[in-house]
């Protein structure tokens, strides 16, 4: 069992947010699934709580109600090898509701804000070249989808 585990609060679409993630990433399973019973505050039979496991990583969610909400400033960071791997997890993680946003940071359908980010960015934002480092931060501020090309363009790569 991890240490920490990250634990989701949703307003009724727990399980329907569970089998999402679960398809979009390689290597995720559904976990234990909990429903609501009759002496709960949940509709009997629906989810209560579950577990799912994405590449490994456990994660939790509830239906909780409509008390709170997924905000900003707490993402999911994806770090992606290839273009294809970036284009994958940019279009299937905001598609159906989900919102596009600005330096590979988007919502998907449930609220949920992950950043879809080339694992070369570090790299060229922490080259001892601070000129270079500059040039590949201000290209990055003006995308929306990171594009490791522009990125390694930009570097002069």
């Amino acid at each position: 069992m991890q240490k920490i585990t990250p634990f989701l609060w949703f307003d009724g679409n727990a399980g329907e947010a569970i089998n999402f993630y679960t398809t979009v990433f390689k290597d995720s399973q559904v976990g234990e699934i909990v429903n609501y019973n009759e002496g709960g505050p949940g509709k009997p039979g629906s989810v209560m709580t579950g577990t799912f496991y994405l590449q490994g990583q456990q994660f939790m969610a509830i239906n909780g109600g409509p008390m709170f909400k997924f905000t900003e400033a707490i993402s999911f960071f994806v770090n992606c090898e290839t273009q294809d791997e970036v284009d994958y997890y940019w279009e299937v993680l905001s598609a159906d509701g989900g919102n596009k946003s600005r330096c590979g940071w988007l919502k998907d359908k449930f609220g949920v804000s992950w950043q879809i980010v080339p694992s070369i960015l570090s790299q060229l934002l922490h080259s001892p070249d601070a000129q270079q480092a500059n040039r590949v931060m201000t290209a990055m501020m003006k995308m929306d989808k990171l594009d490791i090309k522009t990125l390694q363009e930009a570097a002069g790569n």
